[in-house]
């Protein structure tokens, strides 16, 4: 089955999630006329032009925040919404302005394209969207060897020992970057009600796979990789310092097949809204990621704890991705080693082009 419509439009179609997408969907469909468009805001997004133009995606140099740069791409059958200020960190040393325009200002933006030209959105939203005190105060197991879980039997509303669902409760705080997110969740729902837009919403989790250029507060998998690849110091932080932080990680391509089956089977997705991510069995703690990048490179680093913690700092987030696997079958294929893998091959089969943005600065 092919994904109808001729034309794709991808905003923050620079970045990782964005490039990725853009670049696998021109791949596998050529008669698509996909356009990427970003502000290059972000270091390293400037790399993902050459890959563009080798793929056949049109690059667009503008900005969600501007109207007029989304206008002049001109109408379209698929908005994939992926610009966003992707740090949860977002506004605590800065004012909230950009990351305001952006995620919830950029999202009204693309949605008024929708409205007055028709096109339908997929929406990459956060599993930030759920409040820091909600994820703070489930009834953990803590182990040195596996860091933070939902044990067996594990249940309430909205979790399980298979992860966060849909239905865990949204009231409290969230971080600014969760905040914008949700709003423009809200604003989705009401375009669909009051101008008949169409849209799927994706909840995602973390995101890792060749091509991010990752830092401490967004693409730690990234990170953790090249640091032990080009050296540099790595932390612990908050919780102690432990490393016992547990995440479940989804390789972008499993993302990639997630897209390409709701654009396939858009009537068995609309106006829903799913959490997305590697699941249980993607799921690790800090310590762990350090011990399998040590096996995967040979190297070895000591890290430091700094147990302090970030206010917006969550010791656990695992999807559980079953309504999104009920609805269309999907589930992720690629463990964790493979993504570590991924990144690993990536860095060493470009790693002059990527030394200057991933190799840790001199103080």
């Amino acid at each position: 089955m092919g994904i109808d419509g001729e034309v794709v439009l991808v905003t923050g179609g620079a970045g990782f999630v964005g490039s990725s997408l853009a670049i696998e969907m021109k791949t596998r469909h050529p008669h698509l006329r996909v356009v990427s468009l970003d502000n290059l805001k972000r270091r390293g997004s400037e790399l993902a032009l050459p890959r563009l133009r080798e793929a056949g995606v049109e690059f667009v140099h503008g900005d969600v925040r501007h109207y007029e740069d989304i206008a002049s791409v001109g109408p379209v059958d698929w908005l994939l919404e992926c610009s966003a200020e992707p740090s949860v960190h977002a506004g605590y040393n800065a004012g909230p302005h950009y990351a305001l325009e952006t995620n919830l200002g950029g999202a009204l933006q693309c949605l008024e394209h929708l409205r007055r030209h028709g096109g339908r959105m997929v929406f990459f939203s956060s599993s930030r969207i759920y409040p820091i005190e909600g994820l703070r105060g489930l009834p953990f197991t803590l182990c040195p060897e596996r860091g933070y879980h939902l044990g067996s039997g594990a249940r309430g509303v909205g979790f399980s020992e298979a992860g966060i669902a849909e239905e865990l409760p949204l009231a409290g705080a969230r971080s600014l970057y969760g905040s914008t997110k949700l709003s423009a969740e809200l604003f989705i729902a009401e375009y669909a009600q009051m101008y008949g837009v169409d849209s799927v919403i994706n909840r995602c989790g973390v995101l890792a796979g060749p091509w991010q250029m990752g830092k401490v507060d967004q693409g730690f998998v990234t990170l953790w990789v090249s640091r032990h690849v080009f050296g540099g110091p790595l932390s612990y932080m908050g919780f102690g310092g432990h490393g016992l932080q547990t995440r479940d990680i989804l390789h972008v391509q499993d993302l990639y097949d997630l897209v390409e089956l709701q654009m396939q089977q858009f009537d068995h997705c609309a106006h829903q809204t799913f959490n997305v991510g590697g699941g249980v069995k993607n799921e690790v703690c800090l310590s762990q990621v350090t011990e399998r990048c040590r096996r995967l490179t040979g190297t070895t680093l000591s890290i430091g704890p700094r147990p302090e913690t970030h206010p917006a700092d969550v010791p656990y987030y695992t999807t559980d991705n079953a309504r999104v696997t009920a609805a269309l079958g999907w589930a992720p294929k690629r463990g964790i080693d493979v993504i570590l893998e991924d990144i690993h091959t990536w860095i060493h089969q470009n790693i002059d082009l990527l030394r200057p943005v991933l190799e840790a600065k001199a103080a």
